[in-house]
């Protein structure tokens, strides 16, 4: 049951994105080399993996869990638990299969021998697959929660784009 559990997670992890990293300043912190999760990807104690497996021989039967390691502190904790939730029940009731092999230790996330989808790099390229009309975002949450939350993840990156950083000021005053 455990493994369908974390198949489900990992089928729908792309299209929650959101959910798991709702502002345009999450994803700084999702860049590869950062011991960071970039990846739909799995592993025994991997620190880098997208989620991380503690179990035996590295912990007691009785401790065996799952730690996402997506989301970040600007994340609603409710959002998140419903959508884990949510996906991981799915993967049980449809007996998913784990189709992404586990990283072993030393394997680097993003690296030759991760298999895993690259999960999106920004809100925007987030919040178009969790609206997609194929989403499993659509399946879990439902359209109308996806129409509206996505719509404020939208109105975020506009104003993002047309926000003036001072870093575009000192770097292009000088030239213009």
């Amino acid at each position: 049951m455990g493994r369908h559990f974390l198949a489900g997670i990992l089928d729908g992890l792309p299209d929650i994105m959101p959910i798991l990293a709702p502002t345009v300043n999450s994803y700084k912190r999702l860049v590869e080399n950062f011991w960071a999760p970039v990846t739909v990807s799995w592993g025994l104690e991997h620190r880098a993996a997208s989620i991380r497996l503690i179990a035996p021989p590295t912990a007691k039967a009785s401790a065996t869990r799952f730690e996402i390691r997506v989301p970040g502190a600007d994340a609603n904790p409710h959002y998140v638990l419903a959508a884990c939730l949510a996906l991981g029940w799915r993967g049980v009731k449809e007996k998913l299969e784990l189709t992404v092999p586990p990283l072993g230790k030393g394997e680097d996330v993003g690296g030759e021998s991760d298999a895993g989808q690259r999960l999106a790099r920004n809100l925007g390229e987030a919040t178009e697959r969790f609206m997609a009309k194929d989403s499993l975002a659509r399946e879990v949450f439902g359209d109308e929660f996806v129409e509206h939350f996505g719509g404020t993840r939208e109105h975020e990156v506009r104003l993002y784009d047309e926000a003036v950083t001072d870093w575009e000021v000192k770097r292009y005053m000088e030239t213009v």
